[in-house]
């Protein structure tokens, strides 16, 4: 919602929000509900922007033409009088969702008394804090309605455990096993390296290093082209044909090390040169992000220099059997030069996924199916690779107050 004036709705389950920022700026969010009979006020689903129920500088409720200001508060109610003074203006106006910014996304909560979105985030947003996603744009934002719970839908992208099996052409260019770690509400993964481990400097985000004994020169440029062609996201054009000219800027046998370094520093300069300054991150900082970050509960991102893949998942109204899949493709720019992009509803069937993602899609389903089967007894997850998955569990049993997770026996 960049200019004054701008307005969505967003709805998570059996709640509509409408989120809008007023002419000095700010950003409000109220319950898309009217007070009097409670028709939603407007109509617009999240996809679009404007609609029916909304003119320049105020929300008209359809039904009885209620009508409700930038924030939120009653101006018109038909025939007022027949209430002989009894509506009274906490009665009357929309209720108010608490609203606020980070990472240039708009977050918002519908417990009035829950805690700061900062005090919510933390320590995920303090490690991701140098990527700088604010200055990143749009690359693509597609959805879809998955046949599976939503928390299915998450755990898929929640590990690599599962690409050695569902991505076996991936397999090439390295070992994807893991560590997971939980950090209260929230998670990282990332690649355990030889020599090397969590902590360790070498582990990367998706910019990881080739495999020992390989040609780095070759094996980056044919990582960087497949993850282009195949995903469209987790690299840039910029750091493809970095990684196209190695072999030709580096004489063979250059250690991996020294490829992986020059790779980078040469996509730098290309960058740079077309006015894309890289965010100032450390190999510790880079490390600390890992892989790919869970913000609980149903975000699950894949940070990289100057590109960021994530996923989101909710609720399909209030059917536990269906869910909708947002994947999200951001990327720096040039001011100015970024694409025009829209939210897009895409099948499943349809190219615009790309070769690695749908190969997820058939396992989400599967598993929905599975479960339900009277003979599983439980999860099993990987204690050392599945903690995100077994974290996220933890924390929705306590916010339902439904207790810990049991042992199976």
């Amino acid at each position: 919602l960049p200019n004054p004036g701008d307005w969505m709705t967003y709805d998570v389950a059996n709640d509509s929000i409408i989120v809008l920022r007023n002419d000095d700026g700010t950003l409000k969010a109220f319950h898309n509900v009217c007070p009097h009979r409670g028709r939603r006020v407007v109509d617009t689903p999240f996809e679009t922007n404007g609609g029916r129920g909304m003119t320049k500088d105020k929300f008209v409720g359809n039904s009885h033409a209620w009508t409700f200001d930038p924030d939120g508060r009653n101006t018109f109610i038909l025939d007022k009088e027949d209430w002989l003074g009894a509506l009274t203006d906490k009665r009357i106006d929309l209720t108010e969702v608490k609203v606020d910014t980070w990472g240039g996304w708009i977050w918002i909560n519908m417990d009035p008394d829950g805690v700061s979105l900062r005090e919510y985030l933390e320590p995920a947003a303090g490690t991701l804090d140098p990527f700088e996603f604010d200055k990143m744009r749009y690359k693509f934002r597609q959805w879809v309605v998955f046949d599976s719970n939503w928390k299915v839908a998450l755990e898929a992208f929640l590990e690599p455990y599962h690409v050695a099996s569902t991505h076996p052409q991936l397999v090439k260019y390295g070992s994807f096993k893991a560590w997971s770690k939980a950090y209260g509400l929230h998670g990282t993964t990332g690649y355990i390296t030889p020599g090397g481990g969590a902590d360790s400097p070498s582990v990367t985000t998706v910019h990881r290093a080739p495999p020992a004994g390989e040609d780095a020169r070759v094996m980056i440029a044919q990582m960087q082209n497949e993850f282009w062609e195949t995903i469209g996201t987790t690299t840039t054009q910029i750091l493809v044909d970095a990684a196209n000219r190695l072999v030709k800027e580096l004489p063979a046998g250059t250690p991996a090390h020294e490829v992986h370094r020059h790779w980078l520093a040469s996509a730098k300069a290309a960058d740079a040169a077309r006015g894309v300054i890289w965010p100032k991150i450390t190999d510790k900082q880079m490390a600390a992000a890992g892989l790919g970050y869970n913000i609980f509960p149903n975000m699950n991102m894949l940070p990289g220099l100057t590109s960021l893949l994530y996923y989101r998942v909710r609720p399909y109204g209030s059917n536990p059997d269906k869910c909708i899949y947002e994947a999200i493709a951001l990327e720096r720019y040039p001011e100015g030069q970024e694409p025009k992009t829209e939210w897009a509803y895409v099948d499943l069937a349809d190219k615009r996924w790309g070769g690695v993602i749908p190969q997820d899609f058939f396992n989400i389903v599967a598993v929905q199916q599975g479960m339900k089967s009277r003979a599983f007894r439980g999860c099993l997850p990987n204690p050392l690779q599945e903690r995100k998955v077994s974290n996220l569990h933890r924390n929705l049993a306590r916010y339902m107050g439904t207790g810990e997770p049991r042992p199976i026996r």
